[in-house]
């Protein structure tokens, strides 16, 4: 017990072989200032469930009542409890210990050896190399109640060294497994680490991997499995859902083309590069790019190439190949005059957008096809729709244009079910990107679905023959507005009827 930190912040507190303390503490027990949660462990909180402040605090615990003891096998790869609230350490005994919401399987083994480290006072961790040769031991309890994890979870954790630190690195681990294997005993596990490590890496027969992600990996196609979890995620609320279909009022190739020159216009002012509408206007209709401009015009001609064509926008994938095929090329269209940035390649570096670090480049054609499964089994198109623009989005595939490409994909898939289309005018850019950033970092996806129907519910007002008619409603909406204080408004169809026409349009402009 701490003298000189108040009572009530001291969490847990420990009994003493000091008299003077020991005799306080009794007192404090007595008069209901303190209470005892285990053997040897009290709380001056009185409120909580013993179960979570021994959780809370579990690793000081240990630490202090069984000093130099190690978090090994599962528990040293996991720091956590199992899911049936057990954990696993290495001590001088074998003992069972049950404490409020937690079991200590202690096991009699080798104390800490050069590799593992000092976690909190009394308690040590397995190195990397010790707990995975812990986890191959053999095991007769399974499930929460296991001191291993299961062969696939080891695989995967392997695996996750070779996409983070590269194959070096995990020969490296296997190099210090083998150094320490005979001073632990476990020659017999580190021949199993080392036929796996092996078999991760073609260096050894694959028929001994249980995982997905390991067998992707030797066939050449390594995936992402945490962005496999999220696209899942997506798809189960995707598919639970039921949603409105929204026909295409843009029938006409006029109309068509008038809503694609908008599409086109602020699919690329949300990436930065702006342009006013008249000037847009201008270099689709002459097809030449503006003074001093090259690029930028360029990428709105290489939008409007695509999202102008009702042809090429009506093309979806019936399998994986077909996707990787359609997005190299469509990439090759959308970035031809910026070279740098390798169009109609994937990336040969890993990108990122502030917090976020997007797929690592290697994992990119892997990712896709296996995210492609679950695109497949959707039905509505909307569904595919949003599943599919988030895919893109999420694997960012490209060293640039991802945004673009991906509410392209998107868009496709409306246009092939003869729905409308959707827009994301600039008004929008924040609530777009907001919901984008809650499914990637919070897992949820109802703000992105609710983003995603409300844009469409906009873009479904923006119709006819006119595309001056077209704008006027686009800023009777806010669409072009910026800043806080607007929001997205959805003018009613019937009020666009009657407005008067403008000449301008970009029909001339590239199909």
């Amino acid at each position: 017990m701490d003298k000189n930190t108040p009572l009530h912040l001291q969490e847990i507190i420990f009994s003493s072989s000091e008299p003077h303390i020991s005799r306080k503490i009794t007192a404090l027990v007595k008069e209901g200032r303190l209470r005892k949660l285990a053997p040897k462990v009290y709380s001056p909180n009185l409120e909580e469930d013993p179960a979570i402040l021994i959780q809370r605090n579990r690793f000081k615990i240990i630490g202090r009542l069984y000093p130099g003891i190690l978090l090994s096998h599962r528990s040293a790869l996991e720091f956590k409890p199992t899911t049936a609230d057990h954990l696993f350490l290495t001590y001088t005994y074998d003992r069972k210990v049950k404490l409020p919401g937690l079991t200590l399987n202690i096991l009699k083994g080798s104390r800490p050896i050069p590799g593992d480290y000092l976690l909190t006072d009394g308690l040590y961790v397995a190195g990397q190399e010790r707990a995975l040769l812990e986890n191959l031991q053999e095991s007769r309890k399974v499930g929460g109640e296991s001191k291993t994890l299961t062969l696939p979870e080891i695989e995967e954790k392997l695996d996750q060294i070779v996409r983070v630190k590269g194959e070096e690195s995990l020969n490296e681990l296997r190099d210090r497994a083998k150094e320490i294997s005979g001073a632990l005993g476990m020659e017999k596990e580190y021949d199993k680490l080392n036929r796996l490590i092996g078999a991760i890496l073609s260096t050894k027969p694959a028929d001994i991997l249980k995982s997905p992600v390991t067998i992707a990996r030797v066939f050449g196609h390594p995936y992402d499995p945490q962005r496999l979890a999220l696209f899942e995620k997506l798809f189960v609320e995707l598919q639970q859902r039921e949603f409105t279909e929204i026909s295409d009022a843009n029938k006409t190739p006029k109309a068509f083309r008038n809503f694609a020159f908008f599409e086109a216009y602020f699919s690329n002012f949300i990436e930065g590069t702006r342009f006013d509408v008249q000037e847009a206007l201008q270099i689709l209709e002459t097809g030449q790019p503006l003074p001093a401009r090259d690029e930028d015009s360029h990428d709105v001609l290489g939008t409007y190439q695509i999202v102008g064509n009702r042809k090429e926008m009506g093309v979806t994938p019936d399998n994986a190949a077909q996707l990787i095929q359609i997005l190299l090329y469509r990439h090759r269209i959308l970035l031809a005059a910026r070279p740098s940035k390798k169009p109609g390649e994937f990336k040969d570096k890993n990108n990122r957008a502030g917090d976020t670090e997007f797929v690592d480049h290697a994992l990119v054609r892997g990712t896709l096809i296996q995210g492609f499964d679950f695109y497949h089994a959707l039905r509505h198109s909307f569904a595919k729709a949003a599943y599919m623009m988030f895919l893109i989005s999420e694997v960012h595939p490209f060293l640039d244009g991802n945004g673009r490409l991906a509410r392209v994909m998107m868009n496709a898939e409306l246009v092939s079910a003869g729905q409308t289309k959707i827009i994301i005018p600039t008004v929008f850019r924040e609530d777009y990107l907001g919901a984008l950033r809650q499914l990637t970092r919070r897992q949820e996806p109802d703000t992105f679905i609710r983003m995603l129907l409300r844009a469409q519910q906009f873009s479904a007002t923006i119709t006819g023959e006119s595309i001056g008619v077209m704008q006027q409603v686009l800023e009777a909406s806010n669409a072009f507005r910026e800043g806080e204080e607007h929001i997205l408004r959805i003018v009613p169809y019937r009020q666009n009827q009657h407005q008067p026409h403008s000449s301008a349009n970009p029909d001339s402009g590239n199909q």
